[in-house]
């Protein structure tokens, strides 16, 4: 389980049951005699992966992806940006030799209707242009009473 991993292996691992682990800060209250401290927790998150269990990720994969080891939450917010980060995420090493990190941001790219490959041929290429048109649009949303409508 992602709950028995100390915070210090917990990013970019998956549990025995296939859940994706995440950091996670936890802020102690405030007291009168105390100020309020950060506690860093591993939870398993709702991502699943059927492509491998109970892995713990390398330093060698990490460093070679652009990732750090303790970091909170999963964000695919360095991906769209012409960065050193998603140069990482892009080069060969980490695609051919880091196919946990592949997994995980392939579907969470997915999720924002990106298809990874082409974000990284884009990057390739070195085309900011195509890297941005790779982006998803950002969608106007208003509010209403009943709720929200796109």
């Amino acid at each position: 389980e992602c709950e028995k991993l100390p915070a210090e292996l917990c990013a970019f691992s998956v549990s025995s049951a296939g859940a994706r682990c995440v950091l996670e800060k936890k802020y102690s209250p405030v007291t009168p005699t105390q100020e309020a401290s950060v506690e860093y927790q591993c939870q398993s998150s709702g991502i699943f992966t059927e492509e491998m269990t109970e892995w713990i990720e390398s330093e060698d994969c990490l460093n070679s992806c652009g990732l750090q080891r303790l970091s909170v939450g999963m964000s695919t917010d360095g991906l769209f940006e012409y960065s050193h980060f998603t140069s990482n995420l892009c080069s060969d090493k980490c695609q051919t030799s880091c196919p946990n990190i592949v997994d995980l941001y392939l579907n969470l790219a997915a999720g924002e209707g990106i298809y990874l490959p082409h974000l990284c041929e884009a990057h390739r290429t070195r085309s900011r242009r195509e890297v941005m048109e790779t982006a998803p649009a950002p969608t106007m949303m208003s509010f209403s009473l009943d709720g929200f409508t796109p």
